[in-house]
């Protein structure tokens, strides 16, 4: 019920968001046209999201045959989590990484680098795609998608209309009120991408650190999904994803770009010290 919630609640600003930047960009036409593609970009994410992440990484779908060790672990996972079986993929990268896409239960996929196969051990691997698997199981991934989804087109828009205001190609002087209006439209260009990155942003990590625990309790140990982070999170900046693009990051589960400063403030991943402590409070609880 509350994801249920959270996906309403957060389309529906990103909605609103985009229909503002439309109607400053051009009057009833712009707003009617922004909520439009807002329709559009909604059935396209739903259906299509999963086939384009696991394109865009070249990802492959493996069977038991092909891979018995991994199918089979994530085969064993699924069942304890009481899911469907998804689809498995591989992505060809040294880069130790792994991501759940999917729009529910029944159209889910989990992909993993062969990168992240050979620096965790079984424990490890096993509390990592419990993690993703956990992902499936709270219905969050097309939240996160959507989102993303969302988030880039407002930029779009963001920058048309920023263009357009400095150039005088935007709304009639007036009808806004000369200056009045181009203040607004700039400040409005200036606003509403940072506000979808923030609601992006937000949404990420919390369900970043539920999957966390749902995923420990998944796999009965949260110090290997701990170990895991630990080493993924090391790994993967010695080694960059080099595929990796912004609109898809928040779907690994350590963040595949790689930046520090202020770049951290504004990741869509916790800070990892922080899932790690959760991680080692949770095992310190059960054995109390």
């Amino acid at each position: 019920m509350l994801n249920r919630f959270k996906t309403t609640l957060l389309l529906t600003l990103l909605t609103l968001l985009m229909v503002a930047l439309g109607r400053a960009l051009g009057g009833t036409a712009g707003m009617a046209a922004a909520f439009a593609l807002a329709a559009v970009m909604n059935f396209a994410s739903y259906w299509f999201s999963d086939r384009i992440v696991l394109a865009m990484y070249g990802a492959r779908e493996i069977t038991a045959g092909d891979n018995p060790a991994f199918h089979g672990l994530v085969e064993r996972l699924a069942r304890r989590a009481g899911l469907p079986m998804p689809r498995v993929y591989l992505i060809p990268s040294d880069s130790p990484n792994a991501f759940a896409t999917g729009r529910n239960p029944d159209h889910a996929a989990v992909a993993a680098t062969e990168g992240i196969l050979k620096i965790l051990t079984l424990e490890e691997l096993e509390g990592g795609m419990a993690h993703e698997l956990a992902h499936v199981k709270n219905r969050d991934i097309l939240v996160s998608t959507l989102a993303a989804t969302f988030a880039g087109a407002i930029s779009l828009l963001a920058n048309m209309l920023q263009w357009g205001a400095l150039f005088g190609a935007g709304r009639r002087d007036n009808e806004e009120g000369g200056a009045g209006g181009l203040i607004g439209s700039l400040a409005l260009a200036i606003v509403a991408p940072l506000a979808a990155m923030l609601i992006q942003m937000a949404v990420s990590r919390s369900r970043e650190y539920l999957a966390d625990a749902s995923g420990a309790a998944i796999c009965g140990r949260p110090l290997a999904l701990a170990g895991a982070l630990r080493k993924l999170h090391n790994a993967s900046q010695a080694i960059p994803l080099e595929a990796a693009r912004p609109a898809s990051a928040h779907l690994f589960i350590v963040n595949p770009l790689t930046g520090g400063g202020l770049a951290t403030l504004f990741s869509t991943h916790p800070p990892m010290e922080e899932r790690i402590a959760r991680l080692e409070s949770l095992a310190a609880a059960a054995r109390s």
